[in-house]
C-alpha cells in the first residue's frame, strides 16, 4: 500500500493529505531518496511551522529484536508536525513494519494545540473566554472600552490644559511684542528730515555715477507718507528747528523723483491742490481713463447700438445719468475703432470730458454756431447731432492738416449742416460774425490729460503756460466779438480747456469779464467743482463760482475747465486805463463797428443827437465861420 513516487520526475513535497492514514508512503519514499535528503514538508492545508529539533529515537532502540531502519535513516523519520521538542518519555515509536503508530500522532496534535494559548485583543485567554457566558463577555468588553475611553479622555484633558497654558503664554508674549511694536511705531512716527549732506550725497551718486543703483522708490514713498503726516499736523509732529518750507521742499523733491514730474509743475500743482488731494491726482494720472464712445443719434439709438456691440463681444455700460448718448467700454474682443458700426458712423470715440462743453453750450435747432477750434470734430458732430442737422455750423481750425480728420468724421457720421474753414481764430470777426453761440476749446498746456500724454510732466515750463494764456486771451475776445448779443435764442459763449492751471482758466475768464460786456452764467452741469475766486495773491470775480472744474481723481475723466458767458451788449467798453491791455487784442476793437446793431439802439441814438443839436444853434454858426476862414489862412 501507499504511494510509489519517482523522485526523478516529481518534485519532492513530503507527506501528502493522507499521510496519517497511509504511513507506508514515508517508508516507500525513503527507499528512493538518499539518506539525509528526505525533507518532509508540512501537510496540506495546515500552516507551516518553524523548524524544530525532532526528538525521535533510532529505529533500533524502539523494539528489541525487530528489524527496522538503521541509525543512519533516523534523521528523516521526524514527523511533519513536530514543531516543538517533545517532553521526556514521549517518544515516537514505529511499528514492526516501520510505521509510526497513530496514537503518537494524535498526541502530537493535542500537545501542539495545548502548548499555544490563543490570546484575544483584550488580554483574556481563549480558555477563559470559552468558560464565560455571552453576557459576561459583553460586560467585559464594555468595561474595557470605558477604561480605554477614560484614559483617552484624561489624555485629551491634559493635552487641552497644556494647549491652554501654551496659548496663554503666547498671548502674553504677543501682548509684550505688541507693546514693543507700538513703542517702535511711536518712535518711527516721528519723521525726521534727512540732512543736507545726505540729500547732496544721493544727488551726487545719482548724477555722477550712473552705474550706481538709483534711489529706492519704496523708501521714497515711505518718506512721502511720513512727510505728509507731519505737514497735516505740523505744530505737534514737526521736528524742532525745522520750518514748513524745508518739509515742503523735501516733499516736492521726493514727489518729483517718485512720479517723474518737473519741479516747476509740482510747484504749480501744490499751489492748486491740498496735499492729500495732490497725491490722489498724481496717482490718477498714472492710470488711463476708461474708453468712452458717443452714440450718433442721427443714425441710431443708444439701445440699439449697445445691443449690437454686445453681440460682437463688447462689455459696456451707460456712461452716467448725466449723459443720454455716452457708453463706457470695459473690454472688447474686437477693435472698437474698426467695427462695422464705427465705419457706418453709428458712434464716435470721444472722451467723457469732451461731451461736457457741448452740453453746456446747449445748441438749439436752426441756429448759427461757430466752433472756433474744431479738430478733430467730435464736438462739432455732437453739436450737429443736437441740432438734428438743422441750422448752420461753421467748423474752423487754424491747422489745415487737422481739418482732414474733421472732414472724414463729418462724412462718416452723416453731418450735412457744417461748413469747414481754415482761418486764424484771432482774426475771425473780420471773416464772419453775428453767431448765436460760439464754442471755444482753446489750445492749452494739456495738464489735464497727463494720462494720455506723459511728456507733459517734464516738457512744460513757465514760458509755455504764459504763452498759452496769452493766446487764450486773444481767442476769447475774438469769440465774444463773433457773437450777436441781440440773438433771440443765443448770445452765449462757452470757453473750455483741457488744463487745470489757473493761469489758463480763471485768469483768462476774469480778463474777458473786464474787457467785454459779458457775464458768467450757470453751465447747466450738475457735477464738477467750482472755479476759484481767489488763488494765492490774486482775486477773481465772484461769479467764477459758476465755472466748473473736473479732475481725474474725483470724476474719473480728463482734467477739464468749463465756463459759460452771456453777452448782453455788442458795444465794447471804452474806459481802458491799461494801455498794455489794448495791445492784447488790437484787431478786435475796430472790427465790432461792422456788426449789426439792434434797431432800438439806433433810434435812441438819433433822438439823442437831435436833443444835442436843438439847444445849441450857435455852435453851427461857429463851425461854419471856422470852415470859411480855413482856406483864407492857407
Amino acid at each position: 500500500m501507499g504511494r510509489k513516487l519517482d523522485p526523478t520526475r516529481k518534485e519532492k513535497r513530503g507527506p501528502g493529505r493522507k499521510a496519517r492514514k497511509q504511513r507506508g508512503a514515508e517508508v516507500e519514499l525513503a527507499r528512493f531518496l538518499p539518506p539525509g535528503k528526505c525533507g518532509l514538508g508540512p501537510a496540506r492545508g495546515r500552516p507551516a511551522a518553524p523548524p524544530a529539533k525532532p526528538a525521535v529515537k533510532a529505529a533500533g532502540q524502539t523494539a528489541r529484536g525487530q528489524t527496522g531502519f538503521s541509525d543512519g535513516n533516523s534523521k528523516w523519520l521526524a514527523p511533519a508536525k513536530a514543531k516543538k521538542t517533545q517532553p521526556k518519555g514521549n517518544h515516537t515509536e514505529l511499528s514492526s513494519d516501520g510505521e509510526v503508530e497513530e496514537g503518537n500522532w494524535e498526541m502530537e496534535e493535542e500537545e501542539d494545540g495545548s502548548s499555544e494559548e490563543m490570546v484575544d485583543d483584550y488580554g483574556a485567554s481563549s480558555s477563559e473566554e470559552d468558560e464565560l457566558l455571552p453576557i459576561e463577555k459583553a460586560a467585559l468588553k464594555q468595561k474595557s472600552d470605558r477604561e480605554g475611553l477614560g484614559e483617552d479622555d484624561s489624555e485629551e484633558e491634559e493635552g487641552e490644559e497644556a494647549a491652554e497654558e501654551a496659548n496663554r503664554q503666547k498671548m502674553g508674549q504677543k501682548e509684550e511684542e505688541g507693546l514693543d511694536l507700538q513703542l517702535n511705531l511711536d518712535i518711527d512716527e516721528q519723521f525726521k528730515l534727512p540732512t543736507n549732506e545726505e540729500i547732496e550725497k544721493e544727488d551726487i551718486l545719482f548724477i555722477f555715477f550712473p552705474p550706481a543703483e538709483p534711489p529706492d522708490l519704496h523708501v521714497i514713498h515711505q518718506r512721502i507718507q511720513g512727510n505728509m503726516e507731519v505737514l497735516q499736523d505740523f505744530v505737534v509732529k514737526r521736528e524742532e528747528g525745522r520750518t514748513r518750507q524745508e518739509y515742503l521742499a523735501l516733499l516736492r523733491r521726493d514727489m518729483a523723483a517718485y512720479y517723474s514730474y518737473s519741479d516747476f509743475l509740482l510747484m504749480k500743482l501744490m499751489d492748486i491742490f491740498p496735499l492729500p488731494e495732490l497725491v490722489n491726482f498724481l496717482e490718477a494720472n498714472e492710470v488711463p481713463r476708461p474708453v468712452t464712445i458717443r452714440t450718433n443719434t442721427l443714425k441710431t439709438r443708444r439701445r440699439d447700438l449697445a445691443q449690437a456691440l454686445i453681440n460682437r463681444g463688447v462689455n459696456l455700460d451707460p456712461l452716467g445719468k448725466w449723459s443720454k448718448t455716452g457708453l463706457v467700454i470695459y473690454d472688447s474682443s474686437v477693435p472698437i475703432g474698426a467695427t462695422p458700426e464705427y465705419l457706418a458712423g453709428h458712434y464716435m470715440l470721444q472722451g467723457a470730458s469732451s461731451l461736457l462743453p457741448v452740453m453746456a453750450l446747449a445748441p438749439q435747432e436752426n441756429e448759427r454756431i461757430l466752433d472756433m477750434c474744431c479738430a478733430p470734430g467730435g464736438k462739432t458732430s455732437y453739436i450737429a447731432q443736437l441740432m438734428k442737422n438743422t441750422g448752420m455750423i461753421l467748423a474752423n481750425d487754424s491747422n489745415a492738416e487737422r481739418l482732414r480728420s474733421v472732414v472724414g468724421n463729418l462724412h462718416r457720421l452723416g453731418v450735412t449742416n457744417t461748413v469747414v474753414s481754415n482761418c486764424d481764430g484771432r482774426q475771425f470777426p473780420k471773416v464772419l460774425g453775428g453767431f448765436d453761440r460760439v464754442l471755444l476749446d482753446a489750445p492749452c498746456s494739456g495738464t489735464g490729460v497727463i494720462s494720455k500724454d506723459p511728456a507733459v510732466k517734464t516738457n512744460k515750463d513757465e514760458k509755455d503756460i504764459l504763452r498759452c494764456a496769452h493766446l487764450q486771451k486773444e481767442l476769447i475776445l475774438s469769440a465774444i466779438d463773433s457773437v450777436n448779443a441781440a440773438s433771440e435764442t443765443g448770445g452765449y459763449i462757452v470757453y473750455c480747456t483741457c488744463s487745470i492751471m489757473v493761469e489758463e482758466n480763471e485768469w483768462v475768464v476774469d480778463y474777458a469779464l473786464k474787457k467785454r460786456n459779458v457775464r458768467l452764467v450757470a453751465t447747466g452741469l450738475d457735477f464738477g467743482k467750482e472755479g476759484f475766486t481767489r488763488f494765492k495773491d490774486r482775486r477773481f470775480h465772484p461769479s467764477l463760482k459758476s465755472a466748473r472744474r473736473f479732475y481725474p481723481h474725483t470724476h474719473n475723466m480728463d482734467g477739464f475747465f468749463i465756463a459759460k458767458f452771456k453777452k448782453f451788449s455788442n458795444a465794447i467798453p471804452q474806459a481802458r486805463k491799461e494801455p498794455a491791455a489794448e495791445a492784447a487784442a488790437p484787431s478786435a476793437v475796430p472790427d465790432t463797428v461792422t456788426e449789426p446793431q439792434p434797431k432800438k439802439k439806433k433810434l435812441d441814438g438819433s433822438k439823442a443827437d437831435k436833443e444835442q443839436k436843438l439847444p445849441q444853434p450857435a455852435l453851427k454858426k461857429k463851425h461854419s465861420l471856422k470852415a470859411q476862414r480855413r482856406p483864407l489862412k492857407a
